[in-house]
């Protein structure tokens, strides 16, 4: 390590070095194993000033570092009091949820990675998906991580809990955990960890943390290390090397690297800066202490490893100097501590971490008998467990959190209990504790909790929704608001106060998960009622308590427990009609209720209130009824408990408890019992003994049976006599006595002096809780009603025969159990244990001796505990690893427990015995016998038998290939299945060991032995060499003794003597699922295997190939393959042994080959291939899409090439007679094709020279690519983008060259018939030829011409027009336009409603496009015309200066005109249509229809015409005050006129304030879509008249000036309206027509990628465009699919359509999808098509059914 000093120091007193703080203070607990109280830092005694000062003056080079391990004496573990942000630390994921990672860490630890944590880009991802509504594309934690991946993180973060526990916030975040690195420290070679930042076409930038480098990953580097890698995500974690280094570390180039390119190397620059985990170092052992290593490193660091990560096997082989090869476990930048690891899963190239145990989940398992093996000061202590595995238990965890430690006294105790706490993947051990508080926890995890149980908590906080309590310490759950009390509580917090002691029922826990409801509903915590756990415990008749969830007028909705409900119909609710339910309940109210009707599959249940209310008590009196007491019963197992059996009283299902106790009279056999009955189990023989209110009691011990059923009971206190004789059990044990309990409750007490015959201080030493007694009442106190009773054998006079019977009974329940219990399990110890006797006897190994006896050990009984106390271990002298003899005194299956005894007398003794009740024999040699103790004479043989020796004995056992025979010398010898029988008397199928029994006697002759540890046969015949387990013959022509034995030949010699093709009769041994290979034996020392190819002949028997061969039944095989090293001999049962050609067989498919076919392995060790083309009949799209690995198929054999065979799957070669003919059929040379033919084939590639197509397995075409578009394309490019390999094309031969055997094809439209190969997207040119492209160039040169005579007339048009308008201003250009327009075409109305892009710009007084509403006011004209007019008449008037005399006549005339003038003006008044002309006239019809907002508009426009824009502003200022406020859509109207006015004269703030207050006073939405539609339609018109002004201002401008300044503004307002729109849309997202509308603003301004709207509002040529790209990427999403068949129907050609439907149903999808799409294309054509096209459809649809209905068969 580097130096502790400081570098550069200021001058001073040195300061002490930090590292021997953290030394010394390193003495707190992790987040695992945290105490509660304070932790107190105290001095280290052991280290003294001189070495502090010693400590400071220590200075090497550079590499020597840090010499704290060296002072500190003693190597620790990590602890969480030491960690800091920022140490860097290798984990294994442990658990992935969707927002968090739980990461395992060295030494027990555990981290947490949130979603947040991972990468800059990732977190970026995040942010856009959580905006967008689109979440396709978007990768969740489970997709980027799996259990057991190794990271690199580094520590974020460490927060501490309420509770003073400490949690560990990691990152993985690159800029985090490479911080120390630089681009100029980054060098090639070093091993890098980065997460990828985005994806390119050719590989992907990852991210590693340094700035201003760019690293990059070519996919060719992901897919050279992992064959079917698939793409990386954007977020994905990588561990990469550095390959190459460019630009001063602006550039690098990465691989993929494996654990062992991650080896660090000195040239590389790693420092202790820089030093990351996960590293491989090279490492010389320093140090050797009792607590761990101290290595040297890269040459002049160091580490240090401790005692949890050195390699157990290898600790004896650690000496200083010796070199190592190291993990670095962590590293701690500020102290630069370096951890490492020795373990072999971390160093050695292509090991694993196991993220969970291999032996199962054990977390929270209690654990006895346990040893520590060795004990760290500062640390802790290893265990070692029964099971032999090791695991550590914390120092904080060897005591209590309020005691002191005392580790010398848990060293002095010699076994211990603990309690497992959790797996640490990192050191691959788990963790213990020794507390007693946490061994006897009721509830350590969420698993342990089950719905229905009442648990005790403590408050731990009220929220708004409930309130949280804590089950114990890791353990909360939620008690929900409703639940808090029978009554909803308005004030929690004045019944709740924090750490309040209270009782809960839990009503759901999901354990994965780790959330748990409980309740608090007195009426539901006491309730007495069966709980409905699931909808099956939920059966017609009973009654439970639930609650109201829900409140409905069809009735009310109850929730019981683990989400079980039901319905309440209304007719249910009461006796009394309710209408209205609301009134009478009330959610979260506690109702008992009765089930009415059952649907446990569909989760339905319908209830009754009032059922509950009136059957009440009929239920309880019939329930009463139906179990007598005394009555026998058959009854189903519903629930298993740690005390009993919860059963169903069938037929009735009345619930009923059958204590543990109460299985058997004896109570050894209970446990056994209780293990081997599941749930669902029917159990016969049962009896009700007693009931109360609450349960019935049902006892199945056979004495107590006997008892009630024979009437020797006492049904009542009154009925109990002294001297009167009972049949019970023990059901209290105390002091003074026991208490034992009768049927029908009654109990009566046993004292002390009346227990047995000898007097007894404890009467524990002889009764047991639940033991079945005879009992005599001795005496009766009839004022307490209460009997005393005595138990002595001596006063109890028991039935004649009783203890036989029941010894015997008991004998054979306990054989029958045993074997129940072994036969559930499918292998291991019990099974072995079962087949074992009382007194059998067994060859050990002894494994341990200490004081209170010995451990043994041996191969046959491998993971069972074979013990013998220290009672039946004396009288020998054992050692480790000895050999002894034991007898076996009692087998414990469950426990898997043996207890044995090697006392040489016991062990030696010879047993004459009389067999008093011959029916025993059926206990397979248990009988009940007399005997008579006598020693076994000395014989010969003591030491085993020799071989050909004859030898008599008894068949112990008969299994499937041998039998067990027990000598008369009381060995025991095996007889292998093909020694019982002569082989000319075998018969095929049949089972040879089937017809010994057992019991018999047989004269057996040895013929050779096997190993006592191994049981390996061992082919020896040295006259004087003997057998301790002799393996023996039972056919007669080798008992006779007159010829010699042919002595036993080795197993290498028996192998070299079979042949290939050879027939051997053998026996099925075992068959291995996994492998899905069959085991069969020859003789006792050669096995065979055969492999599932070689043993079926049909696809049916693949699934469960072990139902045609039954263990030990006789079968004929054929030898395939023998190999004597290593020995394997491989067979065959179809009774052949090789392929022949033109054959069937059976294949697996091993690999696809995506360009070629399939590799298949065929049977006989073969391997076969299958061309594309030969996959069917009639050639599919997408062929390879069908076939998955490891598959069966019906292979035919075409012939054999190099040693592989070439197969064919074509129906027609597999089935010829029953095949239908094939539609592309089969081409087998070149000469069965013809030119002018049309054939379909695969792409087998796209060059230059152009398009290769598969025939057939050895015939390619080629269509040149002229000839295989009808565009012209220049580049092959273009075909490779749209034809990739094994794409389904369809050609016509152009030509055959039989001397090269090359075929030339065409893949043109006009010659196959087929759409072209190349969309009509693309827009390629098309390829003309002769007269066609001589037309094609005659038109194009018209077109340029016309193109540029129309440009030049434009420019003179244009000069014109900037001439003119140079010398106009203000309003006279509007008038000049229209002479302009009507010189060139009819006048023509200006309509307010005119849309705003025009031909020419409106004026400034101009209202068209501003005041869309008003369809009346195109008759305005402008207010300068009308006072042109006024003027010139009073020019006239002015005239004649003197007024003129007039004639009566005149004045007449005057008078009329008058009178017609004002009938006129009266007539105009009263017509509504006529316009009004002055503001006198608006006001007038204002005041009739004050809330017309078609009025107002007219009035504002009005003034607009006359320039009069404030009081326009003032009219709509009026026009909003005026308005009733219930006329919201006149008001709106109003609004949008301001609007409109504001954006033609106003200024954008003007414009801005009226927007807002808009808002204020109207629905927002519309407001939005209105100014939206301003903006939209009033560019050009505003920019045209900003423009006006521009040159209104500025004669001189040039007239060129105007396209840049109106392109200029045009731009902006665009601008403006495209913000406004995006703001739409994220604030009313939910409302189609703002989409709609955004779309088509898009549309219009060309940036819509919206393929939808493209067809409808625009280009729909480009729509198709779109579409296709779209479903290039999601050819599956059949939605999309749907919606461009329905626009093509709508707007394109038949011939489009048609296309489009026959790329639809040759999707790869379901059927049920391509099934619509084809009624979908059926209803097209009977509506547009005609009777051939209805029936080409109807022949398309019958050949996919019949292509399914092949690959269904096959």
């Amino acid at each position: 390590m580097a130096s502790v000093e400081e570098d550069f120091p200021r001058g001073g007193k040195a300061k002490k070095p930090i590292e021997s703080k953290i030394v010394v203070q390193r003495t707190e607990v992790d987040n695992l194993f945290q105490p509660k109280e304070k932790s107190e830092t105290k001095k280290r005694k052991g280290v003294s000033k001189d070495a502090n000062k010693n400590l400071k003056k220590s200075k090497t080079g550079k590499g020597d570092g840090l010499t704290l391990n060296a002072v500190a004496k003693c190597v620790e573990i990590l602890h969480i009091k030491n960690l800091k942000e920022g140490i860097l630390m290798l984990g294994c994921v442990k658990d992935v949820t969707d927002f968090e990672v739980t990461v395992g860490l060295p030494c027990g630890m555990q981290g947490y990675l949130s979603i947040m944590q991972i990468c800059d880009s990732y977190t970026k991802l995040l942010s856009q998906q959580l905006e967008s509504v689109d979440t396709e594309e978007f990768c969740t934690l489970q997709d980027l991580f799996f259990p057991g991946m190794v990271l690199r993180c580094a520590i974020a973060k460490l927060d501490t809990g309420k509770g003073g526990f400490l949690s560990i916030k990691l990152s993985i975040n690159p800029k985090l955990v490479n911080k120390a690195i630089s681009s100029s420290s980054m060098k090639a070679g070093m091993v890098l960890s980065g997460c990828v930042e985005s994806v390119e076409d050719h590989g992907y930038i990852v991210d590693i943390g340094l700035s201003g480098t760019k690293a990059f990953l070519p996919k060719k580097a992901v897919k050279d290390q992992h064959d079917n890698a698939q793409e990386l995500k954007v977020g994905q974690y990588l561990i990469s090397k550095v390959d190459d280094v460019k630009n001063e570390g602006r550039l690098a180039r990465l691989s993929v690297s494996t654990p062992a390119q991650a080896c660090a190397e000195p040239e590389q620059g790693w420092n202790l800066t820089n030093l990351m985990p996960g590293l491989l170092v090279k490492a010389t052992i320093k140090k050797v202490t009792k607590h761990g290593l101290i290595l040297d490193f890269l040459s002049s660091f160091t580490g240090q490893v401790d005692f949890l990560h050195m390699e157990p096997d290898q600790t004896s082989n650690y000496t200083e100097g010796s070199e190592v090869r190291a993990c670095v476990l962590y590293v701690d930048p500020s102290t630069r501590l370096v951890g490492l690891s020795l373990r072999s899963f971390l160093v050695h190239p292509g090991a694993t971490i196991d993220h969970a145990p291999a032996g199962g989940e054990r977390i929270g398992e209690v654990v006895k008998d346990c040893k520590i093996t060795a004990m760290h000061n500062m640390s802790g202590g290893m265990v070692e467990m029964p099971d032999a595995s090791v695991a550590f238990v914390h120092r904080n965890h060897l005591k209590e959190s309020s005691t002191l430690p005392n580790e010398n006294r848990i060293l002095a105790m010699s076994q211990h209990t603990v309690r497992i706490l959790d797996f640490s993947a990192m050191e691959q051990m788990h963790f213990v504790s020794l507390r007693k508080s946490v061994i006897g926890r009721r509830f350590f995890r969420y698993h342990d909790i089950e719905a229905g149980q009442v648990v005790e908590g403590t408050v731990s906080v009220l929220i708004d929704h409930g309130m949280i309590v804590h089950v114990s310490d890791h353990i909360k759950g939620m008690v929900p608001r409703t639940h808090l009390s029978d009554i909803l509580l308005k004030n929690p917090e004045k019944k709740y106060v924090e750490g309040m002691k209270i009782k809960c029922r839990v009503l759901s826990v999901d354990a994965q998960n780790k959330k748990l409801y409980l309740t608090r509903k007195k009426a539901l915590v006491e309730s007495t009622l069966p709980l409905f756990l699931t909808f099956n415990d939920a059966r017609p008749g009973r009654v439970s308590h639930g609650f109201i969830v829900c409140i409905k007028d069809f009735g009310c909705i109850v929730r019981f427990y683990n989400n079980v409900k039901g319905l309440v119909p209304t007719n249910q609710l009461s006796s009394e009609p309710i209408t209205n339910p609301e009134e009478i309940f009330y959610v979260g109210q506690v109702v008992k209720a009765k089930v009415i009707q059952s649907d446990p599959d569909n989760g339905k249940l319908v209830l009754s209130f009032k059922a509950a209310v009136e059957g009440d008590t009929q239920e309880a009196a019939i329930a009463q009824l139906d179990c007598e007491v005394g009555s026998r019963l058959d009854a189903k197992v519903l629930k298993k408990s740690i005390n009993g059996l919860e059963l169903a009283i069938l037929p009735d299902e009345i619930r009923a408890i059958l204590p543990t106790m109460h299985l058997s009279d004896h109570l050894s056999n209970c446990p056994l019992l209780w293990e081997s009955l599941q749930e669902g189990d029917n159990i016969s023989n049962l009896v009700c003994y007693g009931k109360n209110k609450r349960s019935i009691n049902i006892t199945k011990k056979p004495t107590v049976r006997w008892s009630l059923e024979e009437g020797v009971v006492a049904k009542d206190f009154s009925e109990v006599t002294v001297g009167m004789q009972l049949i019970g059990w023990i059901k209290n044990i105390m002091p003074y006595g026991v208490f034992v309990e009768f049927p029908y409750g009654l109990v009566g007490l046993a004292p002390t002096a009346a227990m047995t015959d000898k007097f007894l201080t404890d009467p524990k030493v002889a009764f047991q809780l639940g033991q079945t007694v005879f009992a005599k009442v001795s005496n009766l106190d009839v004022e307490k009603r209460r009997f005393l009773l005595t138990l002595k054998i001596s006063e109890v006079i028991s039935p004649e025969g009783d203890a036989q019977t029941r010894l015997i009974n008991g004998l054979k329940e306990r054989k029958a159990v045993n074997e129940m219990v072994a036969m559930r399990e499918n292998s291991g110890p019990r099974q072995q244990l079962a087949a074992l006797n009382i007194g059998q006897r067994l060859k050990l190994t002894v494994d341990a001796v200490n004081d209170s006896g010995a451990t043994f050990k041996s191969d046959d009984l491998a993971g069972a505990t074979i013990m013998s106390n220290k009672h039946h271990a004396t009288g020998v002298n054992m050692t480790p690893g000895q050999k002894v003899t034991a007898v076996v005194l009692h087998v414990d299956v469950l426990s898997t427990c043996v207890h044995v005894s090697i006392r040489p007398k016991l062990a030696g003794m010879i047993l004459a015995v009389e067999v008093i009740e011959p029916s025993c024999r059926e206990l397979q040699g248990l009988a009940l016998v007399s005997w008579k103790r006598t020693t076994r004479p000395a014989s010969d043989n003591q030491k085993g038998h020799r071989f050909g020796d004859t030898v008599r004995g008894v068949v112990r056992s008969v299994k499937p290939t041998s039998i067990q025979v027990t000598l008369e010398d009381g060995a025991t010898g095996n007889v292998h299945v093909s020694e019982l029988f002569e082989p000319a008397d075998l018969r095929l199928g049949s089972f040879p060991t089937s017809k010994v029994k057992m019991g018999s006697e047989v004269t057996a002759r040895v013929i050779g032995g096997r190993e006592a540890s191994s049981r390996r046969y061992l082919p020896f015949s040295h006259p004087r060499f003997t057998y301790t387990i002799p393996e023996l013959t039972l056919i007669p022509s080798k008992l006779d003794q007159s010829p010699d034995l042919v002595p036993p030949v080795p197993a290498k010699e028996k192998l070299e003597a079979y042949t290939v093709g050879e027939e051997i009769t053998c026996f099925v041994s075992k068959f291995i699922p996994k492998k899905k290979t069959l085991n069969v034996t020859i003789d006792p020392a050669v096995t065979g295997t055969v492999e599932l190819l070689d043993m079926i002949t049909e696809l049916k028997n693949a699934t469960h190939p072990e139902r045609l061969f039954k263990l030990g039944q006789v079968v004929v095989a054929k030898v395939i393959e023998v190999k004597s090293k290593p020995q394997r001999l491989m067979l065959s049962l179809t009774g052949s042994h090789q392929l022949e050609k033109g054959g069937v067989a059976l294949g697996a498919v091993v690999k696809i080959l995506p360009p070629y076919g399939l590799l298949v392995k065929l049977p006989y060790g073969n391997m076969g291939t299958v061309a594309i083309t030969e996959l069917a009949d009639a050639y599919k799209p997408s062929p390879l899409a069908a076939y998955s690995k490891d598959q069966l198929l019906r292979c035919f054999i075409i012939g054999d090439n190099d040693g592989k065979w070439q197969l064919s799957l074509r129906p027609s070669r597999l089935n010829p007679q029953q095949a239908k003919p094939a539609k592309d059929p089969e081409v087998m040379s070149i000469d069965d094709l013809k030119a002018g033919q049309l054939i379909r084939g695969y792409v087998k590639s796209v060059g230059e020279h152009g398009i290769f197509i598969r025939l057939s397995s050895s015939i390619t075409g080629r269509a040149q690519l002229q000839h295989s578009s009808k565009y012209f394309v220049n580049k092959n490019a273009i075909f490779s983008e749209h034809l990739a390999p094994n794409t389904l094309l369809t050609a016509k031969i152009h030509s055959i060259d039989e001397k090269e055997k090359l075929v030339n094809l065409s893949l043109l439209p006009e010659d196959t018939g087929k759409p072209d190969v190349l969309p009509e997207s693309l827009g390629l040119p098309l390829c003309l030829t002769g007269e066609e492209k001589k037309e094609y160039d005659a038109k194009m040169k018209k077109k340029r011409a016309a193109s540029e005579s129309e440009q030049v007339s434009k420019k003179k048009k244009t000069a014109k027009k900037a001439k003119t308008d140079d010398e106009d201003s203000g309003v006279e250009v509007y008038f000049r336009e229209q002479e302009e327009k009507k010189d060139k075409e009819e006048p023509k109305s200006v309509s307010l409603k005119r849309a705003a892009p025009s031909s020419s710009a409106p004026s400034r007084l101009q209202v068209a496009s501003g005041f869309s509403w008003d369809v009346h006011l195109s008759s305005l004209k402008p207010a300068s015309a009308a006072q042109d007019g006024d003027s010139s008449d009073g020019e006239d008037q002015d005239g004649s200066s003197k007024p003129q005399k007039r004639s009566r006549h005149e004045l007449q005339q005057e008078q009329k005109a008058a009178e017609k003038a004002l009938v006129q003006r009266e007539t105009e008044l009263m017509d509504p249509s006529l316009r009004p002309q002055d503001g006198g006239a608006f006001e007038r019809l204002l005041l009739a229809s004050p809330d017309s907002s078609l009025l107002w508009l007219q009035y504002m426009a009005h003034h607009l015409q006359a320039t009069q824009i404030e009081q326009a502003r003032a009219v709509a200022e009026r026009a909003l005050k005026t308005i009733s406020f219930r006329e919201e859509q006149e008001k709106l109207n109003v609004w949008v006129a301001l609007l409109n006015l504001e954006n033609m004269y106003g200024t954008e703030e003007s414009l801005k304030k009226v927007f807002e207050r808009a808002l204020q006073f109207c629905e927002p939405a519309l407001v939005y879509q209105q100014l939206a539609d301003i903006y939209a339609k009033s560019d050009k018109a505003k920019v045209r008249s900003t423009v006006a002004a521009f040159v209104e201002a500025d004669a001189e401008t040039p007239a060129s000036m105007e396209t840049p300044t109106s392109s200029c503004l045009s731009f902006c307002v665009d601008q403006e309206a495209e913000g406004l729109y995006k703001t739409m849309v994220k604030r009313f997202r939910q409302k189609k027509a703002v989409w709609l509308s955004y779309g088509t603003f898009l549309l219009q301004q060309g940036q819509s990628d919206d393929a939808s709207l493209e067809f409808r509002y625009g280009d729909s040529e480009k729509g198709r465009t779109m579409f296709d790209k779209v479903l290039t990427s999601y050819p599956k999403r059949t939605d999309l699919w749907s919606v461009f068949i329905d626009l093509m129907v709508k707007r394109g050609s038949q011939k489009e359509v048609r296309a489009l439907f026959d790329r639809v149903i040759h999707l790869s999808v379901s059927v049920k999808k391509i099934k619509f799409f084809f009624k979908r294309s059926l209803e097209y054509e009977k509506k547009h098509g005609t009777p051939e096209s209805i029936q080409a459809v109807k022949e398309k649809a019958m050949e996919f059914v019949e292509a399914k209905g092949t690959e269904a068969a096959k």
